[in-house]
């Protein structure tokens, strides 16, 4: 590790901002690091700083913000939302920099000690900065370079999973080696209620959420695939659910219409989509947030790899079949265009990894 400053080992810190903005798989990745913060600092207050839209992953929407942790906001004392994307649209707007001034002037009402920035991007790093916090820990090698030069402690990190590299980074806080625990999620009894009617409603029981979207089009799997998908499934008895998130609903209705009946697309909220994940007997799907959270919850997981690198990326600690063919090419360029090696891989073989990983489920 190295940096400009050094706080004496045990250090005993009272206030800490995570900054991990987005997006929802990487989210989902940094929670264990959370926990390792709350197990190292159990009475320390600990922050989040995190885009308005993937709030949900770290407390319900019924929930305060900030105060007392309960199982609706497990982790954080204080879930900090900014909204990059919105106030870009809008820098001209005196309305965006009231916003802007409003979000910095919380942060550093908070007197934050430690920021650890596990984005490892320029406009992380800077809001790290903003936060008055003294101390800022990042990756000495973050996904963009420039993000560096707001670090005062920079961690070197040697494992190749992204879980294993927040680890990293969050035991050169603790300055304690531990074991990686399990993500914890927030619990809402609202969403749970809703997930349980809707199921109950489409008799659905036995059922694999299939996800037929991805970030870009290069991770994406053919949608009417998962509808041939679907019908092999239902032949075997499993029922299948075809996820869809915002701006996903054409690949859903393409996958829903080849299904020929087999499987029911249907949409949810981010805390109700953890409480359907929970209830599944499979997942499949691509390099995106719902696999990560899948494997996160220990739900048996297909993954179709494309163009990402399933050693960096790949469903960790649950029972997992990655499939990726050698013609992928691996790189994080945003191509719309079908990744070939992708493509490559067929229904007969998805179908071959779906009945026997669950058969070892089973046994």
């Amino acid at each position: 590790m190295t940096g400009t400053d050094s706080p004496s080992s045990g250090a005993r810190f009272e206030r800490l901002l995570i900054v991990r903005l987005s997006s929802m798989g990487d989210i989902i990745h940094a929670l264990p690091a959370a926990v390792m913060l709350r197990e190292a600092f159990p009475h320390a207050t600990i922050g989040w700083l995190v885009e308005e839209r993937w709030a949900e992953l770290l407390c319900t929407l019924s929930t305060p913000r900030h105060g007392a942790r309960s199982p609706q906001r497990p982790l954080a004392d204080a879930v900090h939302i900014v909204n990059l994307k919105k106030w870009r649209k809008s820098l001209s707007s005196n309305q965006t920099w009231e916003r802007v001034a409003a979000g910095v002037s919380e942060l550093r009402a908070m007197r934050y000690q430690v920021a650890v920035d596990l984005q490892g991007a320029a406009r992380s790093a800077i809001l790290a900065r903003w936060s008055g916090a003294s101390t800022i820990y990042g990756a000495a090698q973050p996904r963009e370079n420039l993000a560096s030069l707001w670090y005062t402690r920079q961690v070197i990190t040697e494992h190749r999973h992204v879980i294993e590299q927040y680890a990293e980074i969050t035991e050169a806080v603790t300055r304690q080696p531990r074991p990686i625990p399990d993500a914890i999620f927030p619990c809402d009894p609202v969403a749970e209620e809703s997930v349980a009617k809707r199921l109950s409603e489409a008799n659905l029981r036995n059922f694999a959420i299939l996800n037929p979207g991805a970030g870009w089009g290069a991770k994406q799997w053919p949608a009417e695939r998962y509808g041939q998908l679907a019908k092999a499934l239902s032949i075997r008895g499993v029922q299948s659910l075809i996820n869809f998130g915002p701006r996903e609903e054409g690949l859903a209705k393409i996958a829903e219409a080849a299904s020929e009946g087999t499987a029911r697309a249907m949409s949810f909220s981010i805390g109700e989509l953890i409480a359907l994940t929970r209830r599944a007997r499979l997942f499949i799907g691509g390099d995106t947030g719902p696999m990560h959270l899948a494997a996160a919850l220990h739900i048996p997981v297909v993954a179709l790899f494309g163009p990402t690198d399933p050693a960096r990326n790949g469903p960790y600690r649950t029972k997992s079949i990655v499939l990726r063919h050698p013609a992928s090419p691996t790189t994080l360029t945003h191509r719309a265009q079908s990744d070939p090696g992708l493509l490559a891989i067929n229904v007969e073989e998805v179908v071959a990894a779906a009945t026997r990983l669950m058969e070892e489920c089973r046994g």
